[in-house]
């Protein structure tokens, strides 16, 4: 079996190595060299995209921002899942919002900006404070804005009209403003769906953001109802889609109630602690979905946190000292910010899961791993 994935990061990397014990060949394509490469050594093929495709039996994505040129020869195949659709819907906020109009799943009070007259109305509409993003190329923060007084809108317009601007009669840009909502927490759900719409999902998992950007996950502390809020807006969306693979939702809990922040039509960034917090990882999951094979337990195995290495060209070595540690590393350049890799600690309990988190805390800086402490400290509380 032989599998091309869309995208040469991190994601295309962590499938490949999870599919070599199932005998699951990946290759990649980088869609900003346009080469064909193996994802694990980044050695680059000789092979066109076409001859690719020709030369694999399934095709996958592990982001959404594709040239819609590429999707569609894929989309032609009948071979790439979870198919273009899914692939834009992801990369647009308007469409996502449609999606999930559809699938009667609730999002935050919205509305759909491509002039000037628009966000006026949506701030009248929606008040303030009012949360702005970018229906397309916004990620980890980027491609947003935060209106809340009125003084800061002429300049906030001057921004978003310039994105407006630039898009074309082919791919036109529009932008989103949402109600800001006073939520507690942010949570997310990743599951995974066949060919034949079987589903299976994974625990529900706590996100801690810095500057827009995951820093840390915990999961395995999740109540029964708030997961079945979580999986009952899964199969809708899933569903609605005719999904295969794995997909991930982010929402907003606000005193219990979820309501969807955005989709991701792939593998997530919060769902890397599947690895060893479960007997079947994410990674592993979309690969047997995407080729046909059945899927795996998605039950946890024990409670277990994801802490992003943001920019850091390593880790203190003392942190691989600390029981139930793993570290994950993508082989690229150490640059700011950049998600260099991720560090899993599991243990057999949340109280136990706190205590190693707070050794963590004691030999990663705050400043480069936000989060790490209040974390510990609130799960041996609990």
């Amino acid at each position: 079996m032989k599998v091309l994935v869309l995208g040469a990061g991190q994601l295309a990397r962590m499938m490949s190595l999870s599919a070599t014990h199932l005998d699951i060949q990946v290759s990649a394509y980088d869609v900003a060299t346009q080469q064909v490469i193996n994802p694990v050594t980044f050695e680059a093929h000789s092979a066109t995209l076409e001859q690719a495709i020709a030369n694999v039996d399934a095709i996958t994505a592990e982001f959404e921002h594709i040239p819609a040129d590429v999707l569609a020869v894929c989309q032609q195949t009948g071979k790439f899942y979870p198919g273009a659709e899914a692939i834009l819907t992801g990369g647009d906020r308007g469409k996502e919002k449609a999606l999930l109009e559809k699938a009667q799943v609730a999002c935050a009070p919205y509305a759909l900006i491509t002039e000037k007259p628009h966000f006026l109305d949506a701030i009248d509409k929606l008040g303030k404070p009012l949360v702005v993003k970018t229906c397309q190329a916004g990620y980890d923060g980027k491609g947003q804005w935060r209106v809340k007084h009125d003084d800061e809108m002429d300049a906030i317009w001057q921004e978003m009209s310039e994105f407006l601007a630039a898009g074309t009669d082919t791919t036109p840009h529009a932008i989103i403003a949402e109600q800001m909502i006073p939520f507690d927490r942010e949570v997310s759900i990743i599951g995974v769906r066949d060919h034949h719409g079987q589903c299976r999902i994974y625990p529900l998992t706590e996100n801690q953001h810095t500057n827009g950007v995951l820093t840390l996950s915990v999961a395995g502390k999740e109540k029964s109802t708030i997961q079945a809020q979580a999986e009952t807006a899964f199969s809708a969306i899933a569903s609605e889609l005719d999904y295969v693979g794995v997909l991930a939702i982010e929402f907003f809990d606000v005193d219990g109630t979820l309501l969807v922040n955005e989709i991701a039509p792939r593998v997530h960034n919060s769902g890397h602690w599947t690895q060893q917090g479960c007997h079947v990882s994410q990674f592993e999951n979309h690969m047997r979905a995407v080729a046909g094979l059945p899927i795996g337990d998605t039950s946890l195995v024990r409670p277990t946190a994801m802490i992003n290495v943001l920019g850091q060209a390593s880790i203190p070595t003392e942190v691989l000292s600390v029981n139930g540690v793993t570290s994950h590393w993508y082989g690229k350049a150490a640059k700011p910010g950049r998600k260099m890799g991720h560090i899993n600690v599991s243990a057999s309990s949340l109280h136990e899961l706190g205590e190693r988190l707070a050794e963590l805390a004691e030999i990663l800086p705050e400043d480069a791993y936000p989060g790490i402490a209040q974390t510990s400290h609130a799960l041996i509380l609990n």
